[in-house]
């Protein structure tokens, strides 16, 4: 069990920034923990938190979850402690279409989670911005999406940008990428954050002290 709190392990995430907790993973682990910069309404918010899954698929009319409320979806994968999560929607194949809007997502700010990363678009930024929670995408969409992809299972590994995130993971996201972190390795990993960024410091003032070669 971590000796911080939530708040301290998001400040402290934040504090080290995306490239430094991507290092450490590739040293503690040697699995893909890295997604490639994404947009935001408001890039100056960071996000981080322990991740709450739904997958998208391409759209089918036959299939009974068309006809499912993504609110169902939202439920079932936030859980009865909602606080702090992050909702991870996957892209179903189709990362240039619209997973969701401010109307549907503004269920994030009422149930207290940390905001949304989403492997595909959103739409209505401004209203995403004014919610007050961080939120991660593949930019904005002006297009309904329900006739693309739908949601499909909740509570479940998903995939996103070539990364696997399961429930509980703990995810972060900046202006220069995201990093997906296990459950069980995020005290080593920040850990290990703050090694790579003292190293990196170390190295920094080595190099301004080098002279060129006689």
């Amino acid at each position: 069990m971590s000796s911080h709190d939530g708040a301290d392990q998001a400040a402290w995430a934040a504090r080290l920034g995306c490239a430094a907790l991507v290092d450490a993973m590739g040293r503690l682990h040697g699995h893909r923990a890295h997604i490639l910069a994404l947009s935001s309404p408001d890039p100056t918010r960071p996000l981080f938190g322990p991740a709450a899954t739904v997958a998208f698929l391409p759209h089918r009319d036959d299939l009974p979850q068309s006809k499912t409320d993504f609110g169902e979806f939202f439920y079932q994968a936030v859980g009865d402690d909602p606080g702090g999560k992050v909702l991870v929607l996957s892209s179903g194949g189709y990362r240039d279409a619209s997973h969701g809007g401010g109307v549907k997502l503004s269920r994030i700010a009422h149930h207290g989670l940390a905001g949304v990363l989403a492997d595909g678009r959103l739409r209505d930024f401004a209203e995403l911005r004014d919610h007050g929670f961080a939120t991660w995408c593949r930019g904005e969409a002006t297009h309904w999406g329900g006739d693309t992809v739908m949601p499909y299972a909740a509570g479940v590994a998903v995939e996103v940008a070539g990364v696997c995130v399961v429930p509980g993971d703990y995810v972060y996201a900046d202006r220069t990428g995201a990093v997906v972190i296990p459950h069980a390795s995020l005290e080593r990993v920040l850990q290990e954050a703050d090694r790579v960024e003292a190293e990196d410091a170390d190295f920094a003032a080595r190099v301004a002290r080098e002279r060129p070669p006689a």
